[in-house]
């Protein structure tokens, strides 16, 4: 009997929160905002699940915004990776 393949999407789960790349000049605020280094912004792997839809490569910015129940919404940033 043939093995099914099962994909899943885990951007469509409920619990998921919303991914998406920055542009460079959104970068550049980032940055300037935050006084942070580039280098030195959290990471995250290009193999991550929740990045699959995004058409990002390494050294891309992922701006990640989720749901909060003490502070409404809350804003998270990630550089891309390869591991």
């Amino acid at each position: 009997m043939p093995e099914e393949s099962q994909e899943y999407d885990a951007t469509a789960h409920v619990l998921s929160p919303s991914h998406e790349k920055l542009t460079d000049d959104e970068v550049e605020k980032l940055l300037k905002n935050y006084n942070v280094e580039y280098a030195k912004l959290p990471k995250i792997s290009i193999t991550d699940p929740a990045i699959d839809n995004l058409e990002v490569k390494l050294g891309d910015v992922v701006k990640i915004t989720r749901p909060s129940a003490t502070s409404g919404t809350t804003v998270y940033y990630r550089m891309v990776i390869e591991q």
